[in-house]
């Protein structure tokens, strides 16, 4: 009799033990509270420049400038002012050592799993209410699978297509000291294209254009 007692206790006790691992292994693990990488963009002072067609947007994102937050995954939001379609030619993330303009990684930025989207800003899916520097329409582009540290600083290059849709078109725009972020804009050259090793055409030397947030998701 004893000896069926303790085997009774010793299949209950395995018993407990599986259903407390099993539990344990399919219990999800809780998601990461979304956080802004870099400060982003404050007050928005103004709309910027509205013609972007046959442009080329730099936006420096200074490892500096990191607020601490981590991920292994980065998502970034760009803002619109003004216009019904903004037309895409191409998108990339350029990562340099910090304080150097020698690129070291390049890495694809798309919209919907491309990089040369048409964004339908008239559509109400898209911007629920007219883009306007008091309303911008703030689109999530997907998830880059890039880390952000502090030992680099990063550059968002995006081509506006030179058609007459990007003409008349208006980006979110935060003064020069509203922001750690930066910008500059090149006419007459596609400069996403460029390789690891080529150098960016330049540094952010005034307020940041577009791009609004930087996030882990």
């Amino acid at each position: 009799m004893k000896t069926l007692c303790k085997l009774a206790t010793f299949i209950l006790m395995m018993t407990v033990l599986a259903v407390s691992s099993f539990a344990q292994e399919t219990e999800k693990a809780p998601a990461a509270a979304l956080a802004n990488l870099v400060e982003g963009q404050g007050i928005i002072a103004s709309t910027s420049n509205p013609q972007w067609d046959g442009l080329s947007e730099l936006v420096l994102i200074p490892g500096a400038a990191l607020m601490g937050a981590s991920s292994t995954t980065t998502s970034l939001y760009l803002g619109f002012t003004g216009g019904s379609e903004a037309d895409i030619g191409n998108m990339v993330v350029y990562t340099t050592a910090r304080g150097s303009a020698v690129i070291t990684a390049v890495t694809p930025v798309t919209l919907g799993g491309v990089s040369d989207p048409s964004i339908i800003l008239s559509n109400t899916s898209v911007c629920p209410v007219a883009p306007s520097t008091t309303t911008p329409c703030i689109v999530r582009f997907d998830p880059t699978a890039i880390t952000f540290s502090p030992a680099n600083d990063y550059y968002l290059m995006v081509y506006y297509t030179n058609d007459t849709n990007n003409s008349g078109l208006g980006g979110a725009q935060a003064g020069n000291l509203q922001s750690s972020l930066s910008s500059n804009y090149f006419g007459g050259t596609d400069y996403t294209r460029l390789t690891a090793g080529q150098s960016v055409p330049g540094t952010g030397d005034r307020g940041p254009v577009f791009l609004m947030y930087v996030m882990n998701d």
